[in-house]
């Protein structure tokens, strides 16, 4: 629920400017989605129970979630769901994005599905696809596919927007996520992402070489004071939210790193903003500064080799490798890879290529 899409089009500047939008909205309490004021009659009732039978396609499971991560409010102030609601209580559901009101039309987009079963799938997602609807992307996303190849599902009958999603990655970041199918099944994935509890690795190329093999970057992360659509490390810990990604080095380049990030939160751009603040841009992001020559030669030769890998792979280099969760019914450790794609192969077989003939030494 904390991860929100991103992408690098002119189009996507407009979501990104929406979704700044709904980040100033979850500071200052979130936007308002539901409200009601209590009866002056009415008995004394759980909190969880209660809205329930008042609000449209609401299971009291993700109702509980809601208050669990204190998006439910009494009179200004957040309650448990065991909350014994009393006359003239004034309760209202607050969220960090504003009310849309997207209708969401099925559209037969084909899906790389690595499991299905009756409550969840795992998708392997694209790099360019968007995974929900926003400003500027009102068709074609991932919310879209899903809708289609789930029609016959009642959680995707009613063309929520978001219905399913529990995690979302990037627009140009490919890799594994993963749906829910119904509404407990969405409340204990939820649980689960909010809590930290799950099992993700990330693959990203960046550039430089570390001194070590491993280590952990920690460093709130929040939106960016001086420029609106970059989120930015607060090392002072003034603002912004707590932030931790351990790294562990894959393969040396001498100009480029491969590494693995274990995400230890889940913050916006959370591994992007991090490396580039160690010094340490993925490649080819446009939005933190990999998108030109940060390590190398001033030979006319290694430009065209940089501009040749930026052609190889148009967008940053990040993939979402692993995925690992608790099954939501059966309790199983539940563990899914997805291979690199294409054009991140190709990229480290460019750099593979020019490493060897150039002897660049890639061990420490």
């Amino acid at each position: 629920m904390n991860d929100r899409r991103y992408g690098d089009s002119d189009d996507e500047l407009l979501d990104e400017l929406a979704d700044e939008s709904a980040e100033a909205g979850a500071e200052e309490g979130g936007y308002e989605h539901f409200a009601v004021t209590v009866d002056r009659g009415q008995a004394l009732m759980r909190l969880d129970k209660f809205l329930t039978a008042r609000m449209e396609h609401a299971s009291r499971n993700r109702i509980q979630t809601a208050a669990d991560e204190g998006r439910i409010l009494v009179n200004g102030t957040p309650v448990k769901s065991s909350y014994k609601v009393k006359p003239l209580d004034r309760i209202s559901l607050v969220m960090p994005w504003p009310r849309r009101d997207t209708t969401i039309v099925p559209e037969e987009i084909p899906l790389d599905i690595v499991y299905e079963d009756a409550d969840l799938l795992v998708v392997n997602k694209p790099a360019g696809m968007v995974v929900h609807p926003g400003c500027g992307n009102y068709d074609g996303t991932l919310v879209h596919a899903l809708a289609w190849h789930l029609r016959e599902v009642p959680l995707f009958a009613t063309g929520d927007e978001r219905a399913g999603l529990v995690h979302r990655i990037d627009k140009n970041t490919s890799g594994l996520l993963v749906v829910a199918k119904n509404e407990e099944a969405h409340a204990r994935l939820a649980r689960q992402f909010f809590e930290h509890t799950t099992y993700r690795r990330y693959e990203a190329l960046v550039w430089g070489d570390f001194d070590a093999d491993e280590g952990t970057i920690e460093g709130n992360i929040g939106r960016s004071p001086r420029e609106r659509l970059k989120m930015h490390v607060f090392a002072d810990g003034s603002e912004g939210r707590r932030a931790v990604t351990h790294w562990r080095v894959l393969r040396r380049f001498g100009y480029v790193t491969l590494v693995e990030c274990r995400l230890e939160t889940g913050r916006t751009h959370q591994i992007r903003v991090h490396m580039a603040w160690q010094g340490h841009p993925l490649f080819n992001d446009e939005r933190y500064g990999g998108d030109r020559i940060l390590r190398g030669t001033t030979f006319a030769r290694y430009r065209q080799f940089i501009e040749n890998c930026f052609d190889t792979m148009p967008r940053h280099a990040l993939h979402a490798r692993s995925l690992g969760f608790v099954h939501p019914r059966t309790g199983e450790e539940m563990r899914f890879e997805s291979p690199l794609p294409d054009d991140f192969r190709a990229l480290l077989a460019r750099w593979e290529s020019y490493t060897s003939a150039h002897d660049i030494a890639t061990e420490n």
